[in-house]
């Protein structure tokens, strides 16, 4: 295997990784605060406007922050949880923190656009409000959850892009040491051409997937 090669996969592997942990934190983190901010607002089925109004802001916070600066701000976080400000999992910390509130934002709309005659149809039968929000609310929002998580992916990548051109390894580490800063248009190009290549290959995939569910529903 060409030295090219060999940095390009290992480069490969630690996007993947840097995107992976971040998107399924992101998930598990995302889904239950987008069900909280619908389900405490005015009307839902926990109505709590107060505490509404407080996770709402904090989730505006921090999707106002622009990625490079959330990543540096929260450099001492970093190095606290993972022991180390530099590096892949260094790296998942700040991309969970900025994927989750925007994840959890568009998730939040799928919610929202779930019909509310259903909702009152399974409060008439009787069913408890836990389950109408497992059986009703997030049932009925897959296909938009999955779009929306697809969407959360595509940037994950864009800003894993952006940290590992600040040490973070990955694509972007490869694209800015050797295609940047020796100047190797080769590196470059081939960097630029597995990032599109992966975005599309998940954006097809979710496309796909998300039809299939709209299908069943």
């Amino acid at each position: 295997m060409s030295p090219l090669l060999d940095r390009l996969w290992q480069a490969l592997l630690d996007t993947l990784l840097m995107v992976g942990a971040s998107a399924l934190l992101a998930l598990l983190l995302g889904i239950p605060l987008a069900v909280l901010l619908v389900t405490t607002s005015r009307g839902g089925l926990f109505e709590a406007p107060l505490l509404n109004r407080v996770v709402g802001w904090l989730v505006n916070l921090f999707r106002s922050v622009p990625f490079l600066i959330l990543m540096v701000a929260l450099i001492p976080f970093t190095r606290l949880l993972v022991g180390t400000s530099y590096g892949v999992w260094a790296a998942v910390v700040p991309l969970t923190i900025a994927a989750t509130p925007f994840f959890a934002r568009i998730a939040e709309v799928s919610l929202r656009e779930v019909d509310p005659g259903l909702i009152e149809a399974a409060q008439a039968m009787g069913c408890r409000r836990r389950h109408i929000v497992w059986h009703v609310l997030l049932a009925e929002a897959r296909p938009g959850l999955v779009g929306g998580f697809t969407i959360t992916l595509v940037t994950l990548i864009n800003a894993s892009a952006m940290a590992g051109a600040i040490g973070a390894g990955g694509l972007g580490d490869l694209a800015y040491r050797y295609g940047y800063q020796r100047f190797d248009s080769q590196t470059m190009l081939t960097v630029i051409v597995v990032l599109v290549a992966l975005v599309c290959l998940l954006q097809y995939g979710g496309d796909r997937l998300a039809r299939g569910l709209n299908r069943r529903g």
